[in-house]
């Protein structure tokens, strides 16, 4: 393949394991920023090539900036890692998103001819920083997303069902249960070795463990058991914590060189970025937005669904993935989508989620090298669908 000076790759992914948030989770006692800064030096490790001194901006998401995940974390975690004062950084919220689009942003970073080298990606710990904690909500915001729903996902993803009757809780908690398998399938295989950074902690009770495995997956998980929990977001409702996302702690970095650097280094790239798009919808069904934001990256590359060989679409919940297939012309069981098994079996750390379906396409392209085009999509809470588009650059 003969590409161009300011084509922009992805060079390497990498992500720590995703732990449960709350004190039974392995980074209880690990803060935002040391779950980031071991992804950091985990690609200096890696790509020895490459160094903190080419690399000329950490763009960072993070949903909720505050506490250790406020002041700037993407400049802090440089600095941090021993990269000295000279890396610069930023923070970027784009709620369940932000991660994908620090990847986006560092994108379009580098292919306007701004930079040759940066580092993007995310951390979220909801054991520290849940969801909503220290927000204030201005008071016509109920008003202008529509109803009180649009705050809850749980309720967004039970306003789908109602849109959509013809997706039952039974699909749903089938979707799931897939998802778990296909998950167990991967892990057991040992797919999530090559990009899992292992990292020494402390837990709850003063053990200390090396954290290299995910731990919200449940292999164990059947229809049965599914069928026999709560619907806490509605009385007799069709969403539960069995298919949907989980609350995790975890980070994951993308590091991104246009060609000429990627040449003067003598690095061999994995993925070749093809196109971005946003889009944006009701909030109160936010889970539908990634139809319209792939379709939008779809047009952009002069594309079709058809030709994409390889499909990473973040599960927020069961009923979101299987509208979204769906009106994308897409089975539920399309082999091409998750599979190595999705949010709903390994967890939903908000801004580090994008950045791991990056890892997760890097990871399946190499095992796919007739694959050429991959989707990497996410729903954002408050309404908005982030798709991007990757070439192999390891086809045969």
């Amino acid at each position: 393949m003969t590409f161009k000076n300011n084509d922009v790759f992805v060079i390497d992914a990498v992500r720590t394991a995703f732990g449960r948030a709350g004190e039974k989770g392995i980074f209880w006692k690990t803060r935002a920023e040391d779950m980031s800064v071991a992804v950091l030096q985990a690609l200096m490790k890696r790509n020895p090539q490459a160094s903190p001194e080419i690399v000329e901006d950490v763009i960072w998401g993070a949903t909720n900036q505050i506490g250790e995940q406020g002041g700037t974390i993407g400049r802090m975690i440089s600095m941090l890692a021993d990269w000295g004062w000279e890396v610069p950084g930023c923070s970027v919220d784009r709620m369940c998103a932000g991660g994908l689009t620090a990847v986006g942003f560092g994108v379009s970073y580098i292919a306007s001819g701004m930079a040759d080298c940066l580092v993007a990606g995310g951390v979220e710990h909801m054991g520290h920083l849940p969801m909503g904690y220290m927000r204030d909500s201005h008071p016509r915001s109920e008003e202008v997303m529509g109803d009180a729903s649009a705050f809850n996902m749980g309720m967004t993803a039970e306003n789908i069902h109602d849109m959509c009757p013809e997706f039952n809780k039974e699909m749903a908690d089938a979707y799931a249960v897939a998802c778990q398998q296909k998950t167990n399938l991967a892990v057991t295989s040992g797919k999530m070795k090559d990009m899992i950074i292992p990292m020494e902690v402390e837990l709850a009770d003063g053990t200390r463990i090396t954290a290299d495995t995910d731990q919200h997956p449940r292999p164990e998980t059947t229809m049965e058991s599914l069928g026999k929990l709560k619907t806490p977001f509605r009385e007799n409702g069709r969403v539960t914590a069995g298919n949907a996302s989980g609350l995790n702690d975890g980070a994951a970095a993308v590091l991104l060189m246009n060609g000429k650097k990627s040449k003067e280094l003598g690095i061999t790239p994995n993925m070749r970025w093809v196109s971005t798009a946003v889009a944006s919808v009701d909030p109160r069904i936010m889970g539908i937005a990634p139809v319209p934001a792939t379709l939008k990256a779809l047009s952009k590359a002069g594309l079709t669904m058809d030709d994409i060989d390889i499909i990473e679409l973040n599960e927020a919940f069961a009923i979101q993935a299987l509208y979204d297939l769906d009106r994308l012309d897409l089975k539920a069981d399309d082999p091409r989508v998750n599979i190595w098994g999705g949010a709903i079996a390994y967890g939903h750390p908000l801004a580090s989620s994008g950045p791991r379906l990056i890892a997760f396409m890097q990871g399946l392209f190499k095992e796919n090298p007739t694959a050429r085009y991959g989707l990497t999509s996410m729903c954002v809470g408050r309404g908005q669908g982030y798709s991007m588009i990757w070439e192999n650059l390891n086809r045969q």
